[in-house]
């Protein structure tokens, strides 16, 4: 019994020897701990100047819309209202109202100064709605909005029937062989000559030089950036108007030069941009490096499409033909720090889950490519 004992004690010992032994070699040859996945406490997404995400929202927004906004990790916004509510006393009264949830209004804009036939192509009436937009500007100011989008289309914005796309949801679709009419604000404008007559691409121009030096002063003056987005669909003639100024690349240069004020600059729509396609003159990352190194692109519309004129459809920002992670890049080469927002975003199956999933989305594509450097 007893050397049964002693023999269990002596393999006892020589198995502990050897699984001491065992875990010695083995810390050894074990690599050192990694931390590569710890978050760095010293990384800041959000140190300036910075890309901002902002989000189209209410001016009159419901509790439950301020905290999915904070929710969503969101500290800016751009509003719109009309005319009926375009004063000093409203715009800063949201600006306070959101101030006090922890989020800036970044802009404002007012759709009864925004494609304006009257403007565009100097119908009666012109001088009083340039007046209603320079008492925008004023009103902005006052408020202290440092930020307005204006759009120079004269009839509307053209659209088609919705689409399917991924999954079943449905977006905005777009067919040249098939378009009858634009929209903008409760009006139609219907082929074949929406405003009777055809306009000349010189006529354009005159109407918009007459406009944007009155505009221009008094946004240099009051320090509001003016933001021009470009025609939606651009770079074609519909129903007798070209969409000759902003609707390519060299159109924006001569536009912004007879502007000339660091005040007048792009409200970029990726989207639109990507629409036009080669009638752009110059791709989204040259447009990006051009504008962008001369600090003229204010707010950019994040959104994709399937694929440039005759047709194209919106779709999600991974779904379509540009890759958004390389125009954020650009915008990064440039040191971009206005606002970006999601845009024309498609219907999926519940409510705002379209919204989340493009804000995700896009801060995850930022958040890397700010850390990259």
């Amino acid at each position: 019994m007893k050397d049964n004992r002693r023999q269990f004690l002596k393999k006892s010992g020589i198995l502990a020897a050897a699984s001491i032994a065992g875990l010695s070699s083995c810390s050894k040859n074990t690599p050192e701990k990694t931390t590569s996945f710890i978050r760095d406490p010293s990384f800041n997404p959000k140190k300036e100047p910075y890309m901002k995400i902002a989000y189209q929202a209410s001016p009159e927004p419901t509790p439950d819309q301020i905290s999915f906004i904070q929710q969503m990790g969101i500290d800016h916004v751009v509003l719109w209202t009309g005319a009926a509510k375009s004063s000093y006393e409203y715009y800063n009264s949201r600006r306070e109202l959101y101030k006090e949830a922890g989020i800036t209004v970044y802009g404002f804009g007012n759709s009864d100064v925004h494609n304006q036939d009257k403007i565009t192509l100097g119908l009666p009436g012109r001088d009083e709605k340039i007046e209603e937009y320079l008492n925008h500007l004023r009103n902005l100011s006052k408020a202290g909005i440092p930020y307005t989008t204006y759009a120079h289309m004269a009839n509307g914005i053209w659209s088609g029937e919705r689409e399917l796309i991924r999954g079943g949801a449905t977006s905005r679709g777009f067919d040249l062989s098939k378009a009858t009419r634009g929209n903008w604000n409760g009006v139609s404008y219907e082929v074949p000559l929406s405003h009777g007559r055809k306009y000349s691409e010189d006529e354009l121009w005159v109407n918009y030089e007459y406009f944007i030096k009155q505009a221009a002063a008094v946004a240099t003056e009051l320090k509001v950036k003016i933001g021009i987005h470009p025609d939606d669909p651009p770079g074609v003639e519909l129903a007798g108007i070209p969409r000759c100024i902003f609707g390519n690349f060299d159109g924006y240069k001569r536009a912004l030069e007879l502007a000339d004020s660091p005040y007048v600059g792009m409200c970029l729509c990726v989207g639109c941009w990507l629409e036009g396609g080669a009638l752009m003159g110059k791709d989204i990352i040259e447009t990006i490096k051009y504008f962008g190194a001369q600090k003229k692109i204010f707010k950019v519309h994040f959104r994709n499409v399937s694929q440039p004129l005759p047709h194209f459809t919106e779709t999600f920002l991974d779904d379509g033909y540009a890759d958004m992670y390389q125009i954020l890049k650009a915008l990064k080469s440039v040191d971009f720090d206005g606002v970006m927002i999601i845009d024309h975003v498609p219907r999926m199956v519940y409510p705002n889950t379209g919204n989340a999933y493009l804000v995700g989305y896009m801060q995850a594509l930022i958040e890397r490519v700010i850390a990259e450097g």
